[in-house]
């Protein structure tokens, strides 16, 4: 490029090809009505586009394609909405993570977007684009392949339905602490306490749901991988001066997984002994302390019966590594 790039010139380079088409237009390409080609652009998570021209080929051919499928009877209509939405909400946090991680690459540090070098954006996105694009599409078919294992190899008859561990990790006195915290020191302190549960809880064979700013959401398929999990992140951001002290909950049954996220009675569980625990102590209902032992490293401690909201009576018991044991090998 002779010229040095504008803003416009990274869209166009990183959507591929230039807007053409208004709405209409591409419905027209298509072959759809508008009305039909909007609820695809609705279920990616954008506004209504009016007569501005927004779409490019690469559009055109996606939804093309998409429509085949419904055409041929391979998705349903209601299907293929289904899918793009987990697209368009997945992508869209995905889209602005790896943005603020580039910016703060560009800005020296600093995560300021006012005097960024377009230039400099440019030529790393053309580097990245191509990389960055096969990596995910080989991260997604490995997720993919492990979520369809999941689902082929559980004895639970009910196709949304497991039967897991979940564990709630709380950052204890986190609203004080963030009135006293700029907000480019909160967001590192966010920042660095979502990566390193996330790494935690993969390395202990957990599966990370969902970050929440001060608390994050696992799931595990054995009580054991959960309660590795829920220690490591104790014993981790224990000697960490800029991190609030943890507590987290842990609750085995059947839960609901849909849309990416858990739901039911043992998250609720999950979430109220993570409000019952100490600082820096980890609680687990009945089920999860009848699967932990001595022989899997694990010590629980029974305590007093107490009501918790919604759920009746509940023996909540603390959970500790056996003398000796030593967290997984990540």
């Amino acid at each position: 490029m002779s010229t040095p790039p504008r803003a416009r010139d990274l869209e166009e380079l990183i959507l591929g090809s230039p807007r053409r088409y208004t709405r209409n237009e591409a419905a027209a390409k298509v072959g759809v009505s508008v009305e039909e080609g909007r609820r695809y652009w609705r279920a990616l998570g954008f506004a209504d586009t009016g007569d501005s021209v927004v779409y490019t080929d690469a559009d055109v051919t996606a939804l093309r394609q998409l429509l085949s499928l419904v055409e041929e009877g391979v998705l349903s209509e209601d299907l293929a909405v289904g899918l793009v939405r987990a697209l368009g909400h997945t992508t869209a946090r995905l889209a602005d993570w790896e943005v603020d991680l580039v910016i703060e690459q560009l800005s020296g540090g600093t995560g300021r977007r006012d005097g960024l070098d377009i230039g400099a954006a440019y030529e790393l996105a053309q580097r990245l684009l191509p990389d960055l694009e096969a990596f995910l599409v080989q991260a997604w078919r490995r997720r993919l392949a492990a979520a369809a294992h999941r689902v082929l190899t559980d004895d639970e008859t009910l196709l949304d339905a497991v039967h897991a561990t979940v564990g709630f990790a709380d950052l204890v006195g986190f609203t004080r602490l963030a009135r006293r915290l700029d907000e480019r020191r909160l967001a590192d302190l966010v920042e660095r306490f979502e990566h390193m549960a996330a790494d935690i809880v993969s390395a202990s064979g957990g599966r990370l749901v969902k970050t929440l700013g001060d608390e994050v959401l696992f799931v595990a398929d054995e009580p054991t991988a959960a309660a590795d999990a829920a220690l490591s992140l104790l014993e981790t951001f224990a000697g960490d001066p800029a991190v609030p002290e943890l507590r987290v909950g842990l609750a085995t049954g059947l839960v609901v997984s849909r849309m990416g996220d858990v739901f039911g009675t043992t998250v609720n569980l999950a979430s109220r002994l993570t409000a019952l625990a100490r600082p820096g102590s980890v609680l687990c209902d009945a089920a999860t302390a009848a699967d932990l032992g001595a022989e899997q490293g694990f010590v629980t401690v029974g305590l007093w019966r107490r009501p918790l909201r919604g759920l009746g009576l509940v023996e909540p018991f603390a959970v500790r590594r056996a003398a000796g044991s030593v967290p997984r090998p990540g």
